[in-house]
């Protein structure tokens, strides 16, 4: 489907490996899980031709590892609901082993994933958490607690749009500040009544948000 910025700009969303209907990878939680999942990124750019990657929470260390890690070099990028460091709590953690329905529950709480608890959105997202299960979410959130790229944010030299939900406890604001002054080319932009899943949550403004991004980068204004 097009981007509503007007311009038709084409979106391809993709399943990481374990997610949705792609089938999972034997990957430890931390740098392997992160590389691995770099390759699912690396692998749909090129068949697609993408020159602009957005990525959520952990898909936005996926985004920042590839910034790293890797030779590709996209237009630009855009992080959302994500941060340098993702530690995660560790009642979570102990939950995702032992109580995965507390877990999820717990993540679809007030201004965690989303804003409003009782959205469709959050029930949808809710639905797909259980689909995926306690093993792959396990090793996602396990993945984002293992990393730090704090000292490493100066290396980045892509274009970068930082937005971050106005709510949002697990990656709170200062998290995505910290991104946007660590980040040398680095905008930010506050959505207001979201939490972490601000495309999902408020798609309109945080398509603005995108638009207007990609309409400086294409115009170098």
């Amino acid at each position: 489907r097009p981007l509503a910025d007007g311009t038709g700009r084409p979106i391809v969303a993709l399943d990481l490996s374990g997610h949705g209907d792609s089938t999972d990878v034997d990957a430890d939680p931390g740098y392997t899980t992160l590389s691995a999942h770099v390759d699912d990124v690396l692998a749909v750019v090129e068949e697609t031709d993408s020159r602009v990657l957005i990525g959520n929470s952990m898909g936005g260390a996926v985004l920042i590892h590839l910034l790293l890690e890797r030779s590709y070099t996209p237009d630009a990028v855009v992080l959302t609901g994500t941060g340098a460091r993702l530690g995660v709590l560790e009642d979570l953690l102990e939950w995702l082993e032992s109580d995965f329905e507390r877990a999820v529950e717990f993540l679809h709480g007030r201004n965690r994933l989303f804003h409003d608890p009782e959205s469709s959105a959050t029930e949808r997202s809710r639905e797909a958490m259980f689909d995926c299960g306690r093993a792959v979410t396990s090793r996602d959130f396990h993945t984002c607690h293992r990393f730090d790229v704090r000292d490493r944010l100066s290396e980045i030299d892509v274009p970068t749009l930082v937005v971050y939900g106005e709510y949002d406890q697990l990656t709170p604001p200062w998290f995505h500040e910290f991104l946007a002054d660590e980040i040398p080319a680095a905008e930010l932009v506050g959505i207001g009544d979201a939490a972490q899943a601000t495309m999902l949550e408020r798609p309109e403004p945080f398509n603005e948000a995108v638009a207007a991004f990609l309409g400086t980068e294409t115009t170098g204004v």
